[in-house]
């Protein structure tokens, strides 16, 4: 089997320990990939003073496919966002974020709703309200202004990203997510394009929903929903509440899609409090890591891997501490949980019963 060269960035905060655990089950599957280790974040300012150096750009446009772990985000100031930096850099305008239920019963036990959940959120990922063009007004910053960018060529290869995704893979409707009743010219671009794209696919239904009630619907019948596409911001927004419909952020994954590049990394931040203590959740870092490897044609390790995955999760016997408060808020079970090391040893015991 041939090896694949990979940028691996290990983010920061929880970043690191995560991708270092997720690499240590994959070399457990023996799957053929050579990492190329780039450091962005910060740790590259501690190195570089830059949180996105240019060297470290170029190294990593040298290669098709990124793992990524979480960078933190200042708030309220201090550097631009270095993960949407990337997407604009390497034009992955699509961040694809499939929601869909585990099979592990537990993790639905007192929201029984959300078990057959399968939708996915495809957001833009270049313009909208991320496009970071804003500016203080006045010599004594009394007003802040951001623009809303959305241009026709970015709404047209989202929206058609969204609908050959849904034909790819079988899916039967596409759903344009927007606020076009109050932000007329932006919203209503993004319905015009949405609608002149959809009758090239009429084998798909194509509807539009108000983003406040489609956050609603997502929590009351998110059954009924299937491919949905949006804006920057938006889309931020409601794959967070759709991994919530699947468990948490903690087992949500996420990629980055662009006709040259992808990048792939999960839906949860760096949480930078609990950096170095080994507590957080792994398997969304994990499970994005599948997506990978489905991307690259690796489908045998990809169920591999995720069935070694689902079998810890079944047993309940080892699990980080977010899931053992969710068996324990359940009535289910009272385990203690072990850190994400130990964890990760589970599910490569169980996955090399399964080679």
């Amino acid at each position: 089997m041939a090896t694949h060269k990979v940028v691996l960035i290990p983010g920061d905060g929880i970043g690191p320990e995560l991708t270092q655990l997720t690499v240590k089950l994959f070399e457990a599957a023996e799957v053929p990939i050579e990492w190329v280790v780039v450091e962005l974040g910060e740790p590259a300012i501690k190195k570089y003073g830059d949180p996105l150096p240019e060297e470290a750009l170029e190294t990593i446009k040298k290669y098709p496919v990124i793992f990524k772990g979480p960078l933190t985000t200042p708030v309220g100031g201090g550097y631009r966002s270095v993960n949407v930096r990337l997407r604009v850099e390497l034009d992955t305008y699509a961040v694809v974020r499939p929601a869909k239920s585990l099979p592990v019963s537990w993790l639905y036990a007192d929201v029984p709703r959300y078990k057959n959940v399968d939708l996915v959120i495809v957001r833009e990922a270049t313009e909208g309200l991320y496009s970071g063009i804003e500016h203080f007004v006045g010599k004594d910053k009394c007003a802040a202004e951001s623009t809303m960018l959305i241009t026709r060529k970015g709404s047209e290869r989202i929206i058609r990203f969204a609908f050959e995704y849904a034909k790819k893979f079988n899916r039967k409707k596409v759903t344009a997510v927007h606020k076009a009743n109050i932000l007329k010219t932006t919203g209503g671009l993004w319905l015009e394009v949405f609608y002149e794209i959809a009758k090239n696919y009429p084998e798909i239904q194509a509807e539009d929903r108000i983003v406040d009630n489609m956050a609603m619907q997502m929590v009351l019948k998110p059954q009924e929903y299937d491919v949905m596409v949006m804006e920057n911001l938006m889309g931020d927004v409601l794959s967070d509440l759709a991994s919530g419909l699947i468990g948490g952020l903690g087992v949500a994954p996420s990629s980055n899609i662009g006709d040259k590049y992808a990048m792939f990394e999960p839906v949860h931040g760096s949480a930078p409090k609990y950096a170095g203590k080994w507590m957080a959740n792994p398997t969304a870092q994990m499970l994005t890591g599948t997506l990978m490897l489905r991307y690259m044609g690796l489908e045998e390790k990809a169920d591999l891997i995720e069935k070694a995955i689902f079998k810890t999760l079944n047993d309940a016997k080892k699990l980080t501490y977010d899931m053992a408060r969710t068996l324990r808020n359940a009535g289910i079970a009272d385990i203690e949980p072990v850190s994400n090391k130990e964890y990760t040893e589970e599910i490569i015991r169980n996955l090399k019963a399964m080679m």
